[in-house]
């Protein structure tokens, strides 16, 4: 059980997150959406394919930049004894998943700086993204996934933090993996209920339970640490 239990946390924070996410990606969703062809747009089986299309490429973004992270984290717990490594790493993960939390909530918007640092990354790839709209197939919206994947996010570099301390490249690729399944149904049911979907995001409390859970697992992966 204790080895599930840092995917379970990453898949429950993606959950969690969703709060979060309608309120970073709805206008994603809303623009890819009405971008479909009408006859698309006028079913949701109709749509579904392009959903699917669109998370799978964001998901795939997601497990190859948790892969890079795990394999940071080995090449850093070689300059030190392996026991301190994961104390080390732990420590910062719990304290980046404390920071998350208060960031969900809306207390402390300190990663706001952080998605600012992801933005040289974004502004080379959101032109490419741009050019494959209007989106007309599913692979299409497989690319214009995967490019989503790599939009600055609070909330996604706070998992990769995590994904450093996971033990290694196909650990942290799981870890990120469970939290991106987490992310979906938020983003998936996002398109069909836009509007319920924007009342939680402007809800205080939502936002504020959902930050005060994630928090509770930083102080417990900071606990679990020492």
């Amino acid at each position: 059980m204790d080895l599930l239990l840092p995917y379970l946390s990453a898949f429950v924070v993606g959950l969690l997150g969703g709060v979060h996410c309608v309120g970073m990606c709805g206008g994603i969703v809303g623009a890819l959406t009405f971008g479909l062809p009408e006859q698309n747009r006028a079913s949701i089986l109709g749509m579904m394919p392009f959903q699917l299309a669109y998370n799978l490429g964001r998901i795939s973004s997601y497990v190859v930049a948790g892969a890079i992270m795990g394999g940071v984290g080995v090449l850093l717990a070689q300059f030190m004894p392996v026991y301190m490594a994961q104390q080390v790493l732990l420590v910062i993960a719990g304290l980046f998943m404390v920071l998350l939390g208060l960031y969900l909530a809306g207390w402390w918007m300190v990663l706001n700086r952080v998605e600012r640092a992801g933005g040289a990354i974004w502004k080379r790839l959101e032109p490419i993204g741009r050019k494959l709209m209007p989106v007309r197939s599913p692979g299409q919206a497989l690319a214009i996934g995967l490019i989503w994947g790599w939009i600055p996010c609070g909330l996604v570099y706070s998992m990769l933090v995590n994904a450093v301390s996971a033990g290694g490249v196909w650990q942290g690729a799981l870890l990120m993996l469970a939290f991106a399944l987490g992310t979906l149904p938020n983003l998936l049911l996002m398109g069909t209920l836009a509007g319920a979907a924007a009342r939680l995001a402007e809800s205080a409390l939502a936002r504020q339970v959902a930050g005060a859970m994630v928090i509770l697992f930083g102080l417990y992966t900071l606990w679990s640490a020492f």
